[in-house]
């Protein structure tokens, strides 16, 4: 007999957050989230000082065979002036049944909250963490802090009535497959915007707590008029910014400022999925942290996780730069494939400065909506 159940209880959150291992079980290309930080993402985060979520488990014959979470996001709403819901943290057997089940509880738990335009997802909580239902690349591990999903998924997910809200696209690069263009004019380009005021720099982690409020402020400004864009809080961000710290590159942490005020920046992440590939069910312990502290130089890849310019400085070559330096960076430490993303569809002006490096479009991500 099929039934959903809110979760409550510690039990419950542990059911929910293992289900995907048991349902990817035979997938190569699954990763296995770390426990402790889905955990900390779904109880503890600053998100949930201002917003709501309520978690859901399905279940058929005693057997979990899906979850969802309905997640009223107020900040969300306010910044865009609706009032709309949203769902994430969705994972789900092909069977159809149960995937309108899931979607039919969470419409409801919304509207019990008062949504009453769009239901919008996938989103964990929002766009600025893990977002989009993978639609194509299906080939190869998400890297981190992207999802995955099976290709059903697009199938239950659009016969429950959702379409098209935007695509998100993530690039790749293998070995040198790169324009290397930017990397020899980069020593012109960081002339040209020294003469302007403008200089790159490494992030100062003595100073971090300084830099990350700086940081802040660039990205609630530079990703403004992002589709789905939710400002961070202070304790939004600074929770963010502490996980980045412990698997930081300085090399790949870089910031333009124009006379001592922060303008752009630009970060790439070691590819860590390459590791929690191999940590069974997401525990730490007890071996899973041995393998986090020994095998991060066997890393192959990284991922360019955030790159933007303020307004009235974009297109004077600082977001050439950024990437020129990460690039070469990139083939100093020996480092053998890169994906930037995401980068929405309709960014036209950094989609085709990426394709100017020879960024191959490989991964395409989805947000659907439908009227709530």
């Amino acid at each position: 007999m099929k039934k959903i159940i809110s979760v409550n209880t510690k039990k419950e959150l542990e059911a929910f957050i293992d289900f995907p291992h048991d349902l990817y079980k035979d997938d190569p290309n699954y990763v296995p989230e770390l426990f402790i930080a889905q955990r900390d993402l779904l109880t503890t985060h600053p998100f949930h000082k201002h917003n709501s979520l309520q978690a859901f488990l399905a279940y058929d014959d005693g057997k979990v065979t899906g979850r969802i979470a309905a997640i009223m996001n107020n900040a969300h709403n306010e910044f865009n002036k609706v009032n709309d819901g949203f769902w994430g943290f969705f994972d789900c057997v092909n069977d159809q049944e149960t995937a309108n089940m899931l979607f039919d509880t969470a419409d409801k738990w919304l509207k019990g909250k008062g949504v009453d335009q769009k239901f919008i997802g996938p989103v964990n909580f929002s766009t600025n963490e893990a977002c989009g239902l993978l639609v194509k690349g299906f080939d190869s591990p998400p890297v981190l802090m992207m999802t995955y999903n099976y290709p059903y998924y697009i199938d239950l997910i659009e016969n429950a009535g959702f379409k098209k809200q935007i695509d998100m696209i993530a690039w790749h690069w293998e070995g040198e497959s790169y324009s290397d263009r930017s990397v020899k004019l980069l020593d012109r380009l960081l002339e040209r915007l020294k003469r302007s005021g403008v200089v790159i720099r490494k992030v100062n982690l003595k100073k971090f707590k300084e830099e990350a409020a700086r940081l802040r402020e660039v990205y609630n400004s530079a990703w403004d008029q992002n589709t789905g864009f939710v400002p961070l809080t202070d304790d939004e961000f600074d929770y963010l910014a502490k996980d980045l710290k412990l698997i930081l590159d300085t090399d790949f942490a870089l910031v333009a400022e124009h006379e001592g005020k922060l303008v752009g920046f630009g970060i790439a992440l070691p590819n860590y999925n390459e590791i929690f590939k191999t940590i069974k069910r997401g525990r730490l312990l007890p071996t899973g942290i041995l393998k986090l502290l020994f095998n991060k130089k066997k890393i192959k890849g990284i991922r360019i996780y955030a790159l933007g310019v303020i307004d009235g400085y974009r297109k004077m070559g600082i977001e050439a730069c950024l990437y020129a330096t990460i690039i070469k960076e990139y083939k100093r430490k020996g480092y053998t494939n890169a994906e930037a993303g995401w980068t929405l569809e309709n960014n036209t002006l950094i989609n085709e400065a990426i394709k100017a490096i020879n960024g191959d479009p490989y991964k395409t991500y989805r947000l659907y909506e439908k009227q709530i």
